[in-house]
């Protein structure tokens, strides 16, 4: 059935919460002791999920892309990388307190008329607004003492440039090129709110484009169109993203230009991915502190200079978020009947095929589970013997599985068997020979009906 208005409705926050509790997405963290704000634990369809989407992004940031090589720099970094990069002075929100309830609020997210009046959402005084630092300190060694105060990193960025140097150095890449990773990031945020959008502890995939300054415009243009184009790979539904940029009392102080990718989650428009025109600032910054010499030596023309950072920094847990706010579908498939479905493109869903015989006897769960283990060679499988077929479908629609293969008495006569399709609910025989192949072909051809 296709899709449409009248019989197709997206997901609530609340029935997304829910289901990812209910279908193993995602738990609250530390549950059993009543859990604990801002904290979540992923599940073992949650961290498939997280998991897949990370191997989709960095497939795309350096198999796909060239001059873009990889790192994993270390949570922990020297205090004074955090003094260069400005989080020591700046990197801090306007925090106020509800003097009744002590409930604490971000002072840019209150109305016009509750900063005016200086009162509450609740209508209590408000205190008066004070700087709150969001890096989470913490000590190194067994003294504590001032001396050794280090930071979780509030963000990945800043391991790249000081291994800058170092990059150039060992992968003989030249300019322009990129670098990519994938890492934690802590920031102890005033309000945590909307799932797992805004938590204190969140992964980022960010990759930083090295250029030379007279270019930087034009890889800029690159970057936003490269960025935007990979979340039409992704499948994700092209009226749900938008570009939105900074206005000039909204750049951060290392920025020239700012673009965020919003993308369309059920409670509003909200940032998923920035693209960032940095110019020399980080690497400027780390010379003057660390006293060493940043600079990029072109070989060809004997030019030395600092390269101005192209950054795109997206969230990885915000980004699956985005994925089951996208997929989540609550449709009408017959009269006076519905379905849950999560409409994942396959390259991402946790389990990619769901193979189950038709009933346990006459040597069809047999056959089904030999057929099972060769195919989870090449694919993520889910087997399942129990309940009626329709709820076993029912139950991988749920999940977001956009395969299922069922084993039947025709099977045993012919090597055939069904290979129903998520979206559209058709089913189609397949020899048993074919299937891998023919799997791959629907993955690769994916159109979400």
């Amino acid at each position: 059935m296709a899709d449409n208005e009248d019989t197709t409705r997206r997901g609530t926050m609340e029935e997304i919460v829910a289901l990812c509790k209910r279908r193993g997405f995602i738990f609250p963290s530390s549950e059993i002791y009543g859990g604990l704000s801002s904290a979540w634990d992923y599940g073992p369809l949650g961290v498939e999920l997280k998991n897949r989407l990370e191997r989709f992004w960095w497939r795309e940031m350096t198999q796909l892309h060239d001059g873009i090589v990889g790192l994993d720099a270390s949570i922990l970094m020297h205090p004074k990388v955090w003094e260069a990069s400005g989080h020591v002075e700046s990197f801090a929100d306007l925090m106020v307190e509800d003097t009744v309830t002590n409930e604490r609020f971000r002072w840019d997210h209150l109305s016009d008329e509750q900063r005016e009046s200086k009162t509450s959402p609740a209508g209590n005084p408000l205190s008066e607004p004070k700087a709150f630092n969001l890096m989470f300190d913490t000590h190194l060694g067994p003294v504590k003492d001032t001396g050794s105060v280090v930071y979780l990193r509030p963000e990945t960025a800043q391991g790249i440039y000081v291994n800058f140097k170092n990059v150039v150095q060992t992968s003989r890449v030249r300019i322009p090129f990129g670098i990519a990773q994938v890492g934690k990031a802590f920031r102890n945020e005033i309000v945590t709110k909307n799932f797992v959008f805004r938590t204190c502890e969140f992964e980022q995939m960010e990759m930083q484009y090295f250029v030379h300054p007279s270019e930087d415009e034009k890889w800029f243009e690159f970057w936003k169109e490269q960025r935007m184009s990979y979340y039409s790979k992704l499948g994700i539904r092209p009226e749900r993203l938008r570009f939105q940029q900074h206005g000039p009392d909204e750049l951060a102080h290392y920025a020239k230009d700012a673009y965020d990718i919003e993308f369309e989650f059920p409670f509003g428009w909200r940032e998923l991915e920035g693209i960032h025109n940095r110019t020399d600032f980080d690497l400027r910054r780390h010379s003057e502190f660390s006293g060493k010499d940043l600079r990029y030596l072109d070989d060809t023309n004997n030019e030395r200079y600092l390269p101005y950072i192209i950054e795109t920094s997206a969230g990885l847990t915000r980004s699956v978020l985005m994925a089951l706010s996208d997929a989540y579908e609550d449709q009408e498939v017959g009269e006076n009947d519905r379905r849950v479905v999560l409409k994942f493109h396959p390259e991402i869903a946790p389990v990619t095929v769901g193979v189950f015989p038709l009933v346990k006897k006459d040597g069809l769960s047999e056959l089904a589970q030999e057929i099972e283990r060769k195919l989870r060679r090449r694919f993520s499988t889910f087997y399942d013997q129990s309940g009626a077929i329709g709820r076993r479908y029912r139950r991988q629609d749920e999940i977001g599985t956009p395969f299922c293969l069922t084993i039947d008495y025709e099977t045993k006569e012919n090597q055939t068997v069904t290979l129903r399709f998520r979206d559209s609910m058709e089913q189609i025989r397949v020899p048993v020979s074919e299937l891998s192949n023919r799997l791959e072909e629907e993955i690769e051809n994916y159109t979400r009906s």
